[in-house]
């Protein structure tokens, strides 16, 4: 069995559990500029149409009584390795998708014994951390995801092995991996809303929807999905990363939480004396396609705006072209502790794809 954790709200909540008079009061948090945007907004600001990804003088006019509080990187790694901690215990693999977000393996093929598992790490986390989570119990892995966003907040969704099909059939087809806005619009010019509906297609009609990726796509949509819980193994480097609850796709918005990340990420290498030449983004779609660019400095860096300024170089490589972001990163890596001066904020050298 697999399980999909998500902390609700996490930066709000980080927030809220430090500081008790932010509870029950609506908050964003955000930079203090007037690009900045909002990165989480907790449950009490929503009601008002405050999201995060939103600019934040939209998200105040929306809610003149929001309370914006900076981002702390520091508590939030924090917390977040506290919770994979937790994670941790008892399961198998553990798989993070960014500070707040993992898929765990359970061993066990038991629904009750796996639902167990969960209600104790949610418990765990809630009584050790803090923190709430919500939860899907699945024997596939898009099926857990989907259960646990459907759980939201504070709660645990399980589904049946051998009913995934029929968990699936009656959602929005936007809901399955690999089926992005523009796609969407493609199914609904074919009268296609549900995932159900993708399960029934042909092999031509597959392949004429999504391509050579067709009779895949619609395996998923059939509940079946073989991929295994893969734990990471990065090479050293410094990262920072920021999960959307709504995507983004404003460049100027994607440039503010870059900005917010290089700075962290400047803040934590200075903090240890390090230095990197190699500065990429990661960035992860709405279809959970993962993707990178990086690029090379001239000399070892730690400087927050040469950072920034390598990141940017990268976003303008990616050519998103409006398609809709889940996930950004910043990662500094080619680590060296030798103290270098700094030079030009634009001395890159060679930029590759990954």
């Amino acid at each position: 069995m697999i399980a999909h954790f998500d902390i609700d709200a996490f930066y709000a909540s980080v927030a809220q559990r430090d500081d008790p008079s932010l509870r029950g009061v609506p908050l964003a948090v955000a930079g203090d500029s007037r690009r900045s945007v909002v990165l989480t907004a907790s449950y009490e600001a929503r009601p008002f149409g405050v999201r995060s990804a939103m600019p934040l003088y939209k998200a105040k006019a929306l809610c003149p009584q929001l309370v914006v509080v900076p981002p702390d990187f520091t508590r939030y790694r924090e917390s977040s390795r506290a919770v994979f901690a937790i994670f941790a215990r008892g399961g198998g693999a553990v798989e993070g998708l960014s500070l707040d977000e993992a898929f765990v393996a359970i061993p066990t093929d038991d629904l009750d014994e796996a639902i167990a598992f969960a209600e104790g790490v949610r418990r765990a986390v809630r009584d050790e951390v803090g923190l709430t989570v919500s939860a899907g119990v699945a024997a596939k892995k898009m099926v857990a995801k989907i259960a646990s966003d459907a759980a939201k907040p504070d709660g645990l969704a399980s589904i049946v092995p051998g009913t995934e099909a029929a968990y699936l059939a009656p959602l929005p087809a936007g809901r399955l991996w690999g089926v992005g806005p523009k796609t969407q619009a493609r199914l609904s010019a074919h009268a296609i809303e549900t995932i159900g509906q993708i399960a029934e297609l042909s092999d031509e009609a597959a392949f004429a929807l999504f391509g050579r990726s067709g009779k895949a796509v619609r395996e998923l949509a059939r509940g079946n999905d073989e991929r295994v819980v893969a734990p990471d193994r990065d090479t050293r480097s410094v990262s920072s990363e920021a999960t959307f609850e709504y995507d983004l796709r404003d460049a100027g918005a994607l440039r503010a939480a870059l900005s917010e990340l290089a700075a962290d990420v400047a803040q934590r290498l200075a903090t240890h004396g390090l230095r990197g030449t190699t500065i990429g983004i990661k960035i992860k779609r709405a279809d959970f396609t993962v993707f990178g660019r990086q690029t090379t400095v001239a000399v070892p860096t730690d400087d927050a705006a040469t950072i920034e300024a390598a990141a940017f170089h990268c976003l303008e490589r990616a050519a998103l072209d409006g398609a809709p972001v889940r996930l950004l990163g910043v990662r500094v890596a080619s680590i060296t502790e030798e103290p270098v001066r700094q030079t030009s904020l634009f001395g890159f050298l060679s930029s590759e794809e990954s």
